[in-house]
């Protein structure tokens, strides 16, 4: 059976897909020395963890090694796609392609493709952190591959 993988808003997920991410987030991390502590300390069964363990991921865990393409909205400011590439680099994103369209209204779309492989934070905390500079409209993510 072939896998087919979507990108989901977490925010429309039943919570306990979300507790099974956070479990194993504790466990990365050694915030927990095992499973039984880290559901326990979560607020869920064994079972459940064990259920969808293999099944639920970050957007980091799921592209591991894999290309990501996110689409900006930026204001028609000096230096703004400047910060944007300085972030995703400092982040050890290593920028593929970049393509901008002209300003119209003061606003410009860009789309950035980068390799996600060694990102030192997760990605939704990259789009995140990128939401929060000056002159950013929109960020969304386009696609994974």
């Amino acid at each position: 059976m072939n896998n087919k993988f979507l990108i989901i808003d977490s925010e429309i997920l039943p919570d306990v897909f979300l507790k099974v991410v956070k479990v194993k987030e504790l466990l990365r991390t050694g915030s927990v020395k095992d499973i039984s502590e880290g559901v326990k300390k979560i607020g869920i069964s064994r079972s459940t963890y064990y259920k969808y363990k293999d099944s639920v991921f970050t957007m980091s865990e799921g592209v591991a090694g894999h290309k990501v393409t996110l689409g900006f909205m930026v204001l028609h400011k000096a230096g703004t796609l400047s910060k944007i590439i300085d972030k995703i680099a400092q982040m050890k994103g290593n920028i593929l392609t970049i393509n901008q369209d002209i300003p119209i209204n003061n606003v410009a779309s860009v789309t950035i493709t980068f390799d996600a492989s060694k990102l030192i934070i997760d990605t939704n905390e990259l789009v995140d952190e990128i939401k929060s500079m000056d002159s950013i409209v929109n960020v969304r993510l386009l696609a994974v591959e």
